[in-house]
């Protein structure tokens, strides 16, 4: 099953089950993919471009998770989690932190990078093969981390 039939089968799911909170969030995704599908002329989109917008949706909402939490606003930030959690169930499952690691040590040496000087080559190859499986500010420290040691 596609990721956008699992989105509209959960959708149905929601509506049945009156989830506003789920409903809101899977509809927002879908908005976005039809979007997406009217600017490129209403060709269907593939599995790859679908999976950028549910990343993109789920960075955006990170980033209103984050400044809610320095605005204080906890009633905020119960909220937006739930939804982050719902956005995350259909994006590519994460790559752990270790694994990462080994993708940015094995990328350092076959760039030869020795310094920061580096940092966009490595950044460069790194991140297509990582697409849609790790967070790219958490691939970001990693290598920083690696360069300046």
């Amino acid at each position: 099953m596609s990721v956008y039939d699992k989105l509209l089968a959960d959708m149905k799911d929601a509506m049945k089950a009156r989830d506003k909170v789920r409903l809101g969030v899977i509809r927002g995704i879908k908005s976005q993919i039809m979007n997406a599908k009217v600017a490129d002329s209403n060709h269907d989109l593939t599995e790859e471009q679908i999976t950028d917008i549910i990343m993109k949706e789920i960075k955006q909402q990170k980033e209103s998770l984050e400044e809610f939490k320095k605005a204080d606003r906890q009633d905020l930030v119960a909220d937006q989690e739930a939804k982050l959690k719902i956005a995350e169930e259909y994006a590519p499952k994460q790559m752990s932190n270790e694994e990462v690691q080994k993708i940015v040590n094995e990328t350092i040496s076959q760039v030869g990078a020795e310094s920061m000087a580096d940092f966009g080559k490595v950044m460069g190859a790194i991140m297509p093969k990582v697409k849609g499986q790790a967070d790219g500010s958490v691939i970001n420290q990693m290598v920083k981390k690696q360069l300046q040691s």
